[in-house]
């Protein structure tokens, strides 16, 4: 009877839409995978070698909850040097996931709103959830731009926060300009926390990123290397906001993550003087690429950051697309997971040519079935 013991708000998350993917694919050889959502190469051997000499240093033990020294000075003065704010501070989490957990628990209360676009990451929604949120859902169908007009339409006076991320997960949009100055004007001129995921803000093929925080001096950045360095399994990000916001964020961490792990904080401190500009031109090439092989047969918006295509599907729903592409041993995850819709479908062009070229001839073949 131990079911009896689960709180809760276990029950308000579900983690069936990727699970049923996975299913799907328990049985697949050698898959032709454009699912992964991280980058095809390793960390590389700079990175690599500094997280070593952290080891061998002794450098094993906590650090502390806010992170090296040495790591924040070199990010806060880059910070400083973009933004000249003056109450903005830099700390290090553990993990942009990490560091996502912890802005919500610092601001939202239950009942409180918190808007999300869809499509979505899909911890935006379930996170909010587990601390007793409310996501509201602004659609960004069919162009996945942000029209601030539907987002001024969506606050109320329960709104506590804007989830924000560009270039986008799932649909590699990168917002303009225009669109990223009306939402943080916006967020200051209603007082509602703007929560900026830039992970993938080196990513941005056609036009320069551009972050609401240049507008807003009160937005919530998060950021890390997991993506541009391929770090993901290190765990390694970071915040900078308010420090009305950071201090609690900070608070919190010590009493759940302790400090983000500590010998790679100074991998990190390496990953900042690595050049990745030869790995951006790298996944450019493979989103023409793709973009190439697909547009004839596919409805592609978005696609100008990160490394994800978010495609409507020809016939059926996403899931019935993905279910088929399935079968013909090509992985590829239903839009569903990411949305209230069941349109579209999400391909990563994180891999080799050679892989990608196998799975765009598979995708084109089952377009041209029809359904």
């Amino acid at each position: 009877m131990s079911e009896e013991w689960i709180a809760d708000r276990m029950h308000l998350i579900d983690a069936s839409g990727i699970r049923k993917v996975f299913d799907l694919a328990a049985n697949m050889k050698n898959p032709i995978n454009l699912s992964i959502g991280q980058p095809h190469f390793d960390t590389p051997d700079e990175i690599k070698d500094a997280l070593c000499q952290a080891v061998r240093d002794g450098k094993n033990a906590y650090s502390q909850t806010q992170g090296i020294a040495p790591l924040i000075e070199k990010i806060q003065s880059r910070v400083d040097e973009m933004y000249h704010h003056e109450d903005r501070q830099v700390f290090i989490s553990s993990g942009t996931s990490g560091a996502l957990m912890l802005v919500l628990n610092a601001l939202v209360n239950p009942g409180d709103e918190v808007i999300v676009f869809d499509p979505y990451f899909v911890m935006y929604t379930h996170l909010t959830r587990v601390v007793g949120g409310k996501p509201v859902f602004v659609e960004t169908y069919p162009d996945f731009k942000i029209d601030v007009e539907k987002v001024r339409a969506a606050i109320t006076d329960k709104t506590k926060l804007i989830l924000f991320n560009s270039p986008s997960n799932p649909t590699g949009h990168v917002a303009s300009e225009e669109e990223v100055r009306a939402l943080a004007e916006l967020a200051a001129e209603k007082n509602i926390a703007l929560v900026s995921d830039e992970i993938y803000r080196s990513f941005c093929y056609d036009d320069p990123f551009v972050s609401p925080a240049a507008y807003n001096e009160k937005v919530i950045v998060i950021d890390g290397m997991s993506k541009s360095h391929s770090m993901t399994g290190h765990r390694l990000g970071f915040v900078h906001g308010p420090k009305a916001v950071t201090q609690q964020m900070i608070k919190l961490q010590q009493y759940t993550f302790v400090c983000a792990p500590h010998p790679v904080q100074w991998a990190g401190l390496a990953a900042l003087d690595y050049d990745i500009s030869g790995r951006v031109e790298e996944y450019k090439e493979k989103r023409d690429l793709m973009r190439d092989l697909l547009s004839d047969r596919f409805e592609i918006a978005g696609a100008q950051g990160a490394f994800y295509m978010f495609v409507k599907a020809p016939w059926g729903t996403g899931t019935e697309f993905c279910t088929e592409a399935i079968k013909n041993n090509l992985l590829i995850i239903p839009g569903n997971v990411f949305s209230n819709q069941d349109t579209h479908f999400r391909i990563s062009y994180a891999q080799e040519n050679p892989v990608l070229e196998a799975g765009a001839e598979i995708l084109n073949r089952l377009a041209d079935r029809k359904g």
